[in-house]
């Protein structure tokens, strides 16, 4: 069982941590400081969608080491910078920066609940994976829904998400580190019963 898990989480650790701590500050200026102009609004929020792009792109580098989930990491960064593009070079239309926000979000969420349900088998993992994607898909559906909602409004929403978003990564991302130093040792502890029982038949 935990092999099965380790091939999922091969992600360094830190990966999260600051995808954690982006998303946190990024969720903070959009929750609580949204009293900004319109373009000003969608470069914070396309700043952030490549600096996403940036840290998976960072994540798939080390992957390749381990040649396990590099592709998907590619993927979710090619994702996030085609987000980014269409928010920052899209005309300066409110409904179209919703809808692409929407989306951006209900997909991610989506997206985060099948990773918790099919490609980890802790569950702790599991339960922080399936209630950041829950979180994300009802926002982004709430989002899509919003009518005739005032840029602010809308903001916010997108901020309280971020926020949920930055502070699961953060969890996972020290969860992530303790089952890697909880494996390294079980493993440690394997080499050297396996030592023991080789000595032992030996004399």
């Amino acid at each position: 069982m935990v092999h099965i898990n380790r091939r999922y989480i091969d992600s360094h650790w830190l990966t999260f941590v600051i995808r954690g701590v982006v998303a946190v500050l990024f969720g903070w200026v959009t929750l609580f400081h949204s009293n900004n102009s319109f373009p000003t609004i969608v470069s914070i929020i396309g700043l952030f969608l490549i600096s996403l792009c940036i840290i998976e792109f960072v994540n798939a580098l080390h992957r390749t080491k381990t040649k396990t989930g590099w592709v998907i990491s590619i993927l979710v960064a090619l994702f996030d910078a085609t987000a980014a593009l269409f928010l920052i070079l899209a005309p300066g239309d409110l409904t179209w920066h919703l809808v692409t926000i929407a989306l951006y979000t209900i997909i991610r969420g989506v997206a985060e609940i099948v990773i918790g349900f099919r490609t980890t088998v802790d569950p702790t993992d599991r339960f922080i994976w399936i209630l950041t994607g829950v979180c994300g898909t009802i926002m982004g559906i709430v989002i899509l829904n919003s009518g005739s909602i005032d840029i602010n409004s809308f903001v916010r929403f997108f901020g309280a998400y971020l926020l949920i978003f930055g502070v699961s990564s953060l969890i996972y991302g020290v969860d992530n580190r303790h089952q890697k130093l909880e494996d390294k040792k079980a493993r440690s502890e394997s080499a050297k019963a396996r030592k023991t029982k080789k000595t032992a038949k030996k004399k």
